[in-house]
């Protein structure tokens, strides 16, 4: 789960890391009383899960009430890469000498940590990548007052940083985070080192671990239909495209995605309309589950169920098809089948019986796709 920065601020303070005071609004009036609150002059920051505010306009510094109002009231609704702005955070205007680059983060290719850091942070980092230093962190020692000096010394950040780096560490161990950056970490007019923004992400397989993560939910923002998935324990992703895709095991769905996408372009640019991954249980409830999300996709114009069976052998899939469907009722969206594997033959030979409207059986995987796609473009 992907914070806004105000949420990455507040477990940033939790854990003693310096941050500066904020306060979170909708709407102008409250972001004119809490610029009053906090002292003028203040930044208005807008809040989305996403990179690359400042550059689009979410950013804005307001050395007055009237100027307050105006940022806010330009940033509040603004689309910034798909994400529309709800919330904005005022914070005091900083003293800024330095601005430097931290993170921590999984590096799965070695199976370990490896922190991040540069001497030159601010909007600019993507673009200078060759200023980033790489310091593998065992996750056996983690990072200690040793370990920080390292990283100290390798970007060339200010001694002062070193306390910062440490408890940043702790934010990223304690709430099982998979990123934990800082962009600008900055050292103000004082000497000071403090983390002026904040983007953690959280390990939705640790939240089990912590409850009160549940709060930093934003359902208004959430897609709904994700937002029904999850109840529902499915691995779902919405996207934009045309051919809903029911899968068994990333890597099958993935590849699925891959040939509708490649498919629909000879049928006028059709694309996958989601990411859905049943995993080994292929039961009539996670079918029924998973089609039910898909099939309520006004989007979606046809459904391609593509599945190897392995553990769950295809005979169990197609009684899970089956029910699924007569659970479901009426189906007004054609569902092109694919089945291979363990008891493949028998899992196609219950789907036929069963002579379900709408459903189509397919042999291969290309054939299958390209039926689909050719559907959701009529």
């Amino acid at each position: 789960m992907d914070l806004y920065e105000y949420q990455a601020k507040e477990l940033f303070a939790k854990h003693g890391v310096p941050t500066g005071p904020q306060r979170v609004v909708g709407n102008p009036s409250d972001a004119v009383a809490a610029a009053r609150i906090l002292g003028l002059p203040v930044v208005i920051k807008a809040q989305v899960k996403v990179g690359g505010r400042g550059k689009a306009g979410g950013v804005k510094l307001a050395r007055d009430t009237d100027e307050v109002n105006a940022a806010s009231e330009a940033i509040l609704g603004l689309d910034i890469k798909g994400h529309l702005v709800r919330k904005v955070m005022v914070t005091p205007a900083s003293d800024i000498a330095q601005e430097y680059y931290l993170s921590f983060l999984l590096d799965r290719a070695n199976r370990t940590y490896i922190a991040l850091a540069s001497a030159s942070g601010g909007v600019d980092i993507e673009e200078n990548p060759d200023s980033l230093v790489r310091i593998p962190v065992d996750p056996l020692v983690g990072v200690d007052q040793a370990k920080a000096d390292e990283i100290v010394a390798a970007a060339g950040l200010p001694a002062a940083a070193a306390p910062v780096i440490t408890q940043l560490w702790k934010v990223f161990t304690a709430e099982e985070a998979t990123l934990v950056e800082v962009n600008p970490l900055i050292r103000d007019g004082q000497d000071a080192v403090v983390a002026l923004d904040g983007k953690v992400t959280l390990d939705d397989n640790a939240a089990f671990r912590h409850a009160e993560h549940a709060s930093f939910v934003d359902a208004a923002a959430e897609d709904p239909l994700e937002a029904a998935a999850k109840e529902k324990h499915l691995n779902y992703v919405k996207l934009a495209g045309e051919v809903g895709i029911i899968g068994n095991g990333a890597g099958l769905v993935m590849s699925t995605l891959d040939v509708v996408a490649y498919a629909g372009s000879r049928y006028g640019g059709v694309k996958p309309a989601n990411f859905l991954d049943i995993g080994g249980g292929a039961s009539a409830d996670v079918m029924a589950n998973g089609l039910g999300i898909i099939l309520t996709d006004p989007d979606v114009r046809s459904v391609f169920v593509n599945v190897f069976g392995g553990i769950t052998a295809c005979d169990a899939v197609a009684d899970g098809i089956v029910q699924a469907l007569r659970f479901l009722g009426k189906v007004d969206k054609p569902i092109v089948v694919r089945l291979d594997g363990n008891n493949a033959e028998l899992g196609r030979q219950i789907l036929a019986e069963a002579a379900l409207p709408g459903v189509t059986l397919v042999d291969t995987m290309d054939e299958a796709a390209d039926q689909a796609a050719q559907l959701a473009g009529v």
